[in-house]
């Protein structure tokens, strides 16, 4: 069995199952045929992926684990859904190696969770009696965790513009921030919100006259608005000045 982390998900569940070294664990029956064999639960397992493994003893491994844990109530204490995930890890290891590998980004528990979560949702849909129970869980665990990895690393961070600005501003006197030699300086004021300013801000100019000459100050002419939505609350004010004018 491949080790982990101790901060592992797939150790915590070892450890749910198994026990502390030296404890006593459950026994299984299952039946092969007209054959009642008591496995433990690492013969259990070799059953499943040991260099051994018999298939028919491997289908009925599953079908007994499937079938005690879709027969749980509700408000039981889950032990046979545990049990079932904790057949299922030994045939996510490869692909989870695979994903750590290629994607340094990618948190080792997270996975975990992503994978532990999709065996106990197929569970529920499960069929015991099935040619392949088992395969399809790992199988649903599997595309989980790859569906999860790229969706992770496609997720790009995006700076704190609210903290990156209150600590330009704390160590750049206005004064002494550089202007450029023309053109305009804008200024947002969000309201007191936790979530800060969400919205996307349009810039409109007005067209020019026929002869196309500007009328008045372009300044004063600029429309701007910042909003989520044409009914909804004002978010934030929008002030446009000058570059280097006064405030």
């Amino acid at each position: 069995m491949t080790s982990t982390g101790s901060q592992s998900v797939f150790t915590r569940i070892d450890r749910g199952v198994l026990g502390p070294p030296g404890a006593a664990c459950p026994s299984l029956t299952v039946h092969v045929g007209s054959r009642a064999l008591l496995l433990s639960p690492e013969e259990s397992r070799r059953a499943l992926y040991g260099p051994r493994r018999d298939a028919a003893l491997g289908a009925a491994v599953w079908r007994h684990a499937v079938t005690q844990a879709r027969r749980e109530p509700l408000d039981g204490d889950g032990t046979g859904r545990l049990f079932v995930v904790w057949l299922a890890l030994p045939g996510l290891y490869r692909n989870l190696h695979r994903i750590l590998r290629r994607w340094r980004r990618v948190d080792r528990a997270d996975l975990e969770a992503e994978a532990v979560l999709a065996v106990l949702a197929a569970l529920d849909t499960a069929d015991p009696d099935g040619s392949d129970t088992g395969g399809c869980l790992i199988k649903e665990a599997v595309n989980r965790m790859w569906a999860y990895a790229k969706r992770v690393t496609r997720e790009i961070p995006v700076v704190d513009i609210g903290g990156f600005a209150e600590a330009r501003n704390a160590t750049v006197p206005p004064e002494e921030r550089p202007r450029p030699p023309e053109g305009w300086e804008v200024h947002i004021t969000p309201p007191p919100r936790r979530e800060g300013l969400y919205a996307t801000l349009r810039f409109a100019e007005p067209r020019p006259r026929q002869d196309g000459r500007w009328t008045g100050d372009r300044l004063h002419d600029l429309a701007f608005r910042a909003r989520r939505h044409e009914e909804a609350d004002l978010i934030g004010t929008l002030v446009l000045r000058p570059a280097g004018g006064r405030r």
